[in-house]
């Protein structure tokens, strides 16, 4: 019999999931935001702009019919600003509808739409140029990985007569760093301590070591974090969440407990929720079950107890390794302590039992996901295609299909992709033909991973002609993108 693991209770309810205007401790992705200095988690937290929750009082009942009424006003002022944004002979427009468009905009990471409005912006006899909002379009440039452009704002920032303030500089370094450009997030470092009033701050160095790990430069993270002691900057708990993360995603374990040692021994950061994830994930990922189990309990006698996503974490990894009681023990648990399984939680299961060739299992927790009311997903269903495919059950990839129409899931390339390489396996032609046409229907483009599998399956049919209008399809994709 196996030796199942210690659970605790519920996660401490403290933890907030309030909006962060820094990066948080959870942050193990490329850190984005060029945050202020903060002196307490509290800070983090982005207060609302409007009055908190309370009893309504009664004459203002009628109150969200003229929210919506202003709403709709403003999306079709945004819009028209827009419009206006392709012309030169707008100067004198209203400013709430300009920045409120500016501000959607960057919101949605349209790149080539926030630099024209801020053109126009820049027109208007009322602008004056700001630091935070070159810092926002900074910011954005950087999610777009558009470098260059944002070289370019910066230079522009310059020639208007403002001064960079520390802000500004990060969100330069994470739009170099973003896109790889790690020497030239190294440079703007470098120029940043030239300015005493920009002199780079942990959350500057945070982002970088976030980029240097997202772009597999470990080499540099020990000469930044000798450059932060130097310095004098202590680490904070993203920073050392962002190393800890991004050795174990990378397989380095000597340097994630080590890192997580330090992170122990500074004491002013002690290992939190997101830590105990981190490692846990990153052992149970590479299928070293004995020290995925050791962490979890050593993490437990830190006083940090497990929340729903190291439970997915656990059933995940051992599931990966086959140990299928042990991944039963932890739904059980969770269920018996009110861990209510999520829809991720059902994906992992199904996903599991599919790839083993249990079906029936399978079908039994995709059974009870509906039940309980979770709605599957596109990865849900991929699970689903791909197991039935395994075994040769075409009519049940049928069967999954008149599910998907007659629900509102939200279909991606992933799940066509499943799809059209179940019926192209099976030498179902014409059904996976019919896949890629609907695929194009539902606004789903095709990828790379979608053209091979066509090809792969018209050519082991034989069907030449088919091969070579794909093959042609493809170059000029590739010509156009």
């Amino acid at each position: 019999m196996m030796t199942l693991l210690h659970f605790w209770g519920p996660a401490d309810p403290s933890w907030s999931s309030s909006i962060s205007a820094t990066p948080k401790t959870c942050s193990t992705d490329c850190l984005t935001e060029p945050p202020r200095p903060q002196t307490s988690p509290s800070a983090f937290s982005v207060r609302s702009s409007t009055r908190g929750s309370g009893t309504v009082p009664s004459g203002l009942q009628k109150q969200p019919k003229k929210d919506l009424s202003r709403i709709l006003r403003t999306e079709s002022a945004i819009r028209g600003i827009e419009k206006k944004a392709n012309s030169s002979k707008y100067s004198r427009l209203w400013p709430k509808a300009v920045l409120e468009a500016l501000d959607e905009a960057i919101r949605d990471n349209r790149h080539d739409s926030t630099l024209k409005i801020f053109g126009l912006l820049r027109k208007q006899h009322w602008y004056k140029p700001r630091c935070q909002t070159y810092t926002k379009l900074l910011m954005m440039l950087g999610k777009c990985r558009q470098p260059q452009q944002a070289s370019l704002l910066f230079e522009l920032m310059l020639s208007e007569g403002l001064t960079p303030t520390l802000d500004v500089y990060t969100a330069l370094v994470s739009a170099y760093g973003q896109s790889g450009l790690i020497d030239e997030a190294f440079s703007t470092v470098e120029s940043m301590k030239s300015v005493s009033d920009c002199r780079p701050d942990v959350y500057t160095y945070s982002i970088l070591i976030s980029c240097c790990i997202r772009f597999h430069h470990f080499e540099q993270i020990d000469r930044i974090l000798a450059e932060m002691s130097y310095l004098g900057i202590e680490c904070s708990s993203v920073t050392y969440n962002t190393v800890i993360d991004g050795y174990g995603k990378a397989g380095m374990f000597e340097q994630m407990e080590r890192s997580l040692m330090d992170m122990i021994d500074s004491g002013s950061c002690l290992p939190d929720i997101f830590t105990f994830n981190s490692v846990v994930s990153a052992y149970g990922r590479s299928r070293h079950i004995n020290d995925m189990e050791r962490w979890y309990e050593e993490f437990q006698l830190m006083g940090i107890r497990p929340d729903i996503i190291t439970f997915n974490i656990l059933i995940r990894s051992y599931g990966r390794s086959g140990m299928y009681e042990k991944m039963a023990s932890v739904l059980d648990y969770m269920e018996k302590r009110f861990f209510s399984p999520t829809v991720a939680t059902y994906n992992i299961i199904t996903d599991a039992y599919g790839k083993a060739g249990d079906l029936g299992k399978m079908d039994d927790y995709f059974k009870k996901m509906k039940h309980q009311g979770i709605k599957p997903t596109s990865v849900t269903y991929c699970s689903l295609v791909n197991a039935y495919s395994k075994v040769g059950l075409v009519s049940k990839v049928d069967s999954i299909l008149r599910q998907v129409s007659n629900s509102d899931v939200k279909l991606d390339t992933a799940f066509f992709n499943c799809v059209i390489s179940a019926y192209g396996k099976a030498g179902e032609v014409e059904k996976m033909s019919n896949m890629f046409q609907m695929m194009k229907e539902r606004k789903c483009w095709p990828d790379n991973i979608t053209y091979a599998t066509l090809i792969q399956a018209y050519t082991a049919q034989g069907m030449t002609e088919a091969v070579r209008d794909l093959e042609a399809k493809v170059i000029a994709t590739k010509a156009q993108g």
